[in-house]
């Protein structure tokens, strides 16, 4: 849900699962992370958010929990987004990587590039954050919680999402079968890029270039459909 604080005007996004959570009639308060004035959100029932018409909250993106994969429960989708507050145009990114190593020398390089970002432990606990969250880029491990990088369940959940929803986020996915760049297996695996272990050293020139060209390609196409469908 979008949100405007009265006081300062500043703009932010509330995760819709705790919006849902407002018993219909309340309202809770929470303060602006900028100016610290109180701004009261009612329940998606009905009322006003900083005083404007309440937006209707995003759908979820598919699959159901039931049919996600990693045998997810309905459950599982009651946590919602690991970001309480966040500054609209926020870039936000998810780092799906087992080893500690990996993960320390990816944190600042996505950090440099202005991402906010989330690091589950588990295969659940990404896909409970993508259902609840679209991020602009995840980094993924083949081999994050699977000894088998063919039964992924992140990459599962990504391939089952609709086209309208997966164009607008960057995989990158680190792989130790696969070459740095590989074209022929980043079609096959349905990512955005390959990441070889041994290059993870040289990661932010390499995502650097693969998310300028991927917002260059889409650029075009989205003015595209603009100009023919409206």
């Amino acid at each position: 849900m979008d949100v405007t604080c009265g006081n300062c005007k500043a703009k932010f996004k509330i995760p819709d699962a705790k919006v849902e959570k407002i018993p219909k009639g309340q309202s809770m308060s929470l303060p602006c992370p900028k100016c610290t004035e109180k701004i009261t959100i009612q329940s998606p029932a009905g009322g006003n958010v900083g005083g404007k018409s309440a937006p209707k909250p995003k759908a979820a993106a598919p699959p159901s929990p039931s049919s996600a994969p990693g045998g997810a429960s309905p459950d599982d989708t009651a946590i919602g987004s690991p970001f309480d507050f966040l500054e609209e145009g926020t870039l936000t990114a998810m780092i799906c990587e087992p080893g500690d190593r990996i993960r320390g020398q990816l944190r600042p390089v996505l950090e440099g590039m202005k991402y906010v970002i989330a690091e589950p432990k588990t295969p659940r606990d990404a896909l409970k954050q993508m259902r609840s969250h679209d991020f602009d880029l995840i980094v993924v491990n083949e081999t994050f919680g699977t000894p088998d990088p063919d039964a992924n369940h992140v990459l599962k959940y990504l391939d089952q999402l609709s086209m309208h929803v997966r164009r607008n986020i960057f995989v990158a996915l680190i792989s130790n079968r696969f070459k740095t760049l590989d074209n022929m297996m980043t079609f096959n695996k349905s990512v955005n890029i390959i990441i070889n272990l041994s290059d993870v050293s040289n990661i932010d020139k390499i995502l650097s270039k693969g998310i300028n060209e991927h917002t260059a390609f889409f650029r075009v196409f989205k003015e595209a459909k603009k100009k023919f469908v409206g």
